[in-house]
């Protein structure tokens, strides 16, 4: 890919004001970028810490054209942008990552057919878009078993566990979820989850920070540990090698995160499963600001401005423990600072509902 180099003093356009928006921006300020961020929503978390801003929505072509012109560069902070928003962006100004990239893993049945086309083992899965559809995939794959949209789910949005000696009505099922189409997926007896976040330069250079386990409450990452307890060092290198070949086969340009289940079965040795591709900084990397040489925010703005990426070492190989706070877990902000060793970060979201993410806190664990 041919890519031009973008110096400091220019400006990084930013899709999406959320948190990710906010760090990447914080990241580019670091290094002598401005950020423009665009977002529908004027109380967006990333405004506050942005050069310039633009309220308007995803599909508004003027709003994007203006936006478009007055930035060098164009990212994005999550994927749930709609495609042709990414195409009229990439007409415009360099976008990355790509289009393209998008498209695959925004949806959950092009992007496991991508990652088994590349070799890589995920769950077993079907598409499902009628009740027919999902009466002969539950009897191909079987219960338990979890139905997905295809698209615009996280956090446990847009799914259902399917477990033995449930009451199976496929057509009440798939009304849960309006009619969008959707995915089965065979469930992965799983150890634990973890998680590789990599960054890809547009020469082709590939750095991955260490793999992390990631523990969930509610369907929401509330904790993540590095290096991952338990895996072991070839497992470990598997599993970058698997993020390493997806973003070379995506000619992905940024970071992105490769979500996957260490399963030890007693079938073999131990091994990884794909379960989601991120293409975007993730919440598993936000370790990575205090615990690494280079945060994953910094990497992500250095791969798409085209600079050469940094080391994703950790800091003196600590161990690091990054907990989210969520809902009303940021209430406990005065405690936090009080803590030695522990790095706050809050979002500046004005209201704390049970589920959302106010921020979160890193330690990083010195030997004794």
């Amino acid at each position: 890919m041919v890519m031009t180099r973008i110096a400091p003093g220019a400006t990084l356009g930013i899709v999406g004001g959320g948190q990710l928006g906010r760090m990447i921006a914080l990241a580019a300020a670091q290094h002598g970028l401005k950020a423009h961020v665009f977002a529908p929503d004027a109380d967006s978390p990333a405004f506050d810490v942005a050069a310039a801003t633009t309220v308007a929505a995803y599909d508004d072509a003027e709003a994007l054209a203006r936006f478009a012109s007055s930035v060098d560069v164009v990212t994005y902070e999550f994927e749930n942008i709609p495609r042709e928003t990414a195409d009229r962006l990439a007409a415009l100004a360099p976008l990355h990552p790509s289009a393209s990239a998008l498209a695959t893993t925004q949806d959950r049945l092009s992007e496991k057919a991508f990652v088994n086309g590349l070799g890589i083992p995920t769950a077993p899965f079907r598409s499902v878009d009628t009740p027919e559809d999902l009466t002969l995939a539950l009897a191909e794959i079987g219960l338990p078993a979890v139905i997905k949209t295809r698209r615009f789910g996280y956090d446990g949005k847009g799914q259902r566990m399917l477990r033995v000696g449930d009451a199976i009505d496929p057509a009440a099922i798939l009304s849960e979820f309006g009619g969008a189409p959707c995915i089965l997926e065979g469930f992965v007896a799983f150890e634990r989850e973890v998680s590789v976040v990599a960054a890809r330069g547009a020469d082709g250079a590939f750095a991955a920070f260490d793999p992390c386990a990631n523990t969930h409450r509610d369907h929401i990452l509330a904790l993540t540990r590095v290096p991952a307890p338990g895996i072991a060092p070839a497992t470990a290198a598997s599993a970058i090698d698997i993020a390493r070949r997806i973003a070379e086969a995506l000619d992905y340009v940024g970071v992105l995160a490769v979500e996957m289940f260490l399963v030890a079965d007693g079938d073999g040795p131990e091994r990884v499963v794909v379960n989601e591709i991120a293409p975007r900084v993730h919440n598993s990397g936000h370790w990575t600001i205090e615990g690494a040489l280079t945060s994953q925010f910094a990497q992500h703005v250095r791969a798409v401005c085209g600079w050469p990426l940094g080391d994703p070492a950790r800091v003196g190989g600590v161990a690091v423990e990054m907990h989210n706070l969520i809902g009303d877990e940021a209430a406990a902000w005065d405690a936090i600072l009080a803590e030695p060793g522990a790095h706050l970060h809050l979002y500046g979201k004005g209201e704390a509902r049970p589920g959302r993410k106010m921020g979160h806190v890193t330690r990083l664990l010195l030997p004794p």
